[in-house]
């Protein structure tokens, strides 16, 4: 798989995660399957490795290598365990916050031990009574002396449990005039007093990976863990789910839509029927090239998309479409193969129930299918609300072409 996008490092990177996902992952997929509680050794594995930081610049201990470099990773990881990307991804995402909007102090605090693998930062934005709609959320915080009191629960958090500390978007005013800047962003240690886990429920699949609800009571957060002004916690949210969030979604759903195309292959080859492979019937071979048509054109918009986050230009439109198409497309697959797998399919040893499960859990996240889909026609009709975040953020997302991009080590042992 050799892409126009991809220089040699993205080659060799593309190597190093597959074979970590190989050796350290996928024996720890049956388990993860089996017991469906939260990974929290696989969590803090694939932090050691790195990824965390891929798009942290180098001044800060991270790799510095761009959002391709981001997708390959999540790619790989999901081709082994949709649950082993979801982990690293949403770790990615928490990164995105400091990165856009933190101070000097902020980033210097935080940064160097992500990127090491220390900590593994959230967003927490989603609560149960607004859904997408960020400005109907209503937990709140209010300005105490130097702290703000922050009160409220937060819903679908990615690492949820295993996360050191959280990005909580809250309300800080109830301002009609200007309702897009009535919410603040925050870093909220983990083990602060008043900060409480709801237990892990197990989701329909992404075994493993925990994205649950956080409780805020009465938690005491200082004045200098509130990332950017306040008021710019719509933008925070707005910015990381678009920049971060739907190429990071995008990229898990490819790499289970390979694992997809991989798995049915090698069933329709190997399972006889009629005294010849499944694969010899031309209406098993529709199915297949189907499949391998949704494939490849899902691959060309994940990776164009980010190429342009890379390069500065404006992208806002095709990481929206990437990842309405990626999600779109695995899902279809994964209902494909499940058709092609007929009965087998249904049995918890095949994989194409596994993916087909896992597919489903990435329609949600930073937007669903319909948002999506209104985003993109206030693209085409000339609607958009201000400045492309692609955009606004260039100087932060662009690599510099005068600049080597780094070499990229082999996985930590």
């Amino acid at each position: 798989m050799v892409s126009v996008f991809e220089t040699d490092d993205h080659q060799h990177l593309r190597k190093a995660v597959r074979a970590f996902a190989l050796a350290e992952v996928a024996p720890r997929v049956a388990r993860m399957e089996s017991t469906q509680a939260v990974d929290v050794e696989t969590s803090a594995l694939i932090a050691r490795q790195g990824w965390i930081g891929v798009t942290i610049p180098k001044v800060y201990g991270g790799m510095g290598a761009g959002h391709l470099a981001k997708t390959i990773v999540n790619e790989e990881l999901a081709r082994v365990s949709g649950a082993a990307a979801a982990i690293a991804q949403a770790s990615q995402l928490g990164v995105a916050k400091i990165l856009h909007f933190g101070t000097e102090q902020q980033k210097q605090q935080w940064l160097p031990p992500i990127a090491a693998g220390k900590c593994l930062p959230t967003i927490a934005t989603t609560e149960e009574g607004s859904g997408g709609h960020v400005l109907g959320m209503r937990a709140t915080a209010r300005r105490d002396g130097d702290h703000y009191i922050l009160n409220g629960r937060k819903q679908y958090v990615g690492n949820s449990h295993v996360g050191h500390v959280h990005g909580v978007i809250v309300r800080t005013s109830d301002s009609d005039t200007r309702p897009s800047k009535s919410l603040s962003a925050f870093l909220v240690r983990a083990d602060l007093p008043g900060v409480r886990l709801i237990p892990h429920q197990p989701a329909m699949g992404l075994h493993g990976f925990s994205f649950g609800d956080i409780v805020f009571e009465n938690v005491r957060v200082p004045i200098c863990d509130r990332i950017g002004e306040e008021g710019d916690g719509l933008d925070v949210a707005y910015s990381s789910s678009v920049l971060y969030g739907r190429p990071n979604l995008t990229a898990v759903s490819l790499g289970i839509h390979q694992a997809i195309v991989d798995s049915t292959v090698e069933f329709v080859t190997t399972r006889v029927r009629y005294g010849a492979p499944l694969a010899d019937l031309p209406t098993i071979k529709h199915k297949i090239g189907q499949m391998q048509h949704r494939l490849l054109t899902a691959r060309v918009a994940a990776y164009h998309a980010v190429h342009l986050l890379d390069h500065g230009e404006p992208c806002d439109g095709e990481l929206m479409s990437a990842k309405y198409g990626n999600v779109e497309a695995a899902m279809d697959s994964a209902r494909t193969a499940m058709e092609i797998h007929a009965a087998a399919g249904l049995r918890t040893d095949r994989e194409a129930q596994r993916y087909y499960r896992d597919a489903a859990c990435i329609y949600a996240p930073a937007g669903t299918g319909d948002i999506q889909l209104l985003r993109l026609a206030e693209v085409a009709l000339g609607d958009e609300h201000g400045p492309q975040w692609s955009v606004r953020f260039a100087h932060l997302t662009a690599l510099n072409p005068a600049t080597p991009q780094p070499k990229l080590q082999e996985p930590a042992a």
